[in-house]
């Protein structure tokens, strides 16, 4: 399965990227994410592997994220696996002017087990959560920088 998410955000590049980069910033805008730990590299490099933390509703969950490529701001590309998913997400900024950058996540998921069967009735739901996740962090640094500027 493949999409991709945009959201136009009212700052900066420069700005956008700086908030990106700092992982400490994903409590802000990762709902549900309780705990960041970093098992190899260092974080946002090239090989940096990590284990996020979530509590979904009821729900815990580890998913792995691993650094395939950092680029920024032309490419972020980072795999997450959790039981019965691969993904695979592809960050992307461009500048619209002085004000607003662009960001785009390419999406790609692969799916084993009873998770196949999100791929046939599960698109939009998966789509839905990705762009929540782009707005949150559109949201947030606009917030943030709102304060700062």
């Amino acid at each position: 399965m493949k999409y991709t998410v945009e959201v136009e955000i009212d700052k900066p590049l420069n700005k956008v990227v700086e908030v990106f980069r700092n992982t400490e910033n994903y409590y802000d805008w990762m709902k549900g994410l309780e705990n960041i730990e970093q098992l190899k590299g260092t974080p946002g490099e090239e090989g940096a592997e990590t284990l996020l933390h979530f509590t979904i509703g009821k729900r815990k969950m580890k998913m792995k994220e691993v650094v395939l490529r950092s680029n920024l701001p032309v490419s972020y590309l980072v795999s997450y696996n959790v039981k019965g998913v691969y993904n695979e997400v592809d960050n992307k900024f461009e500048s619209i002017d002085n004000n607003r950058t662009l960001y785009t996540t390419a999406n790609y998921f692969r799916f084993s087990g009873l998770m196949k069967l999100f791929s046939v009735f599960g698109k939009k739901s998966f789509t839905k959560q990705s762009l929540k996740y782009a707005n949150d962090f559109k949201k947030f640094v606009e917030e943030k920088y709102e304060q700062n500027d």
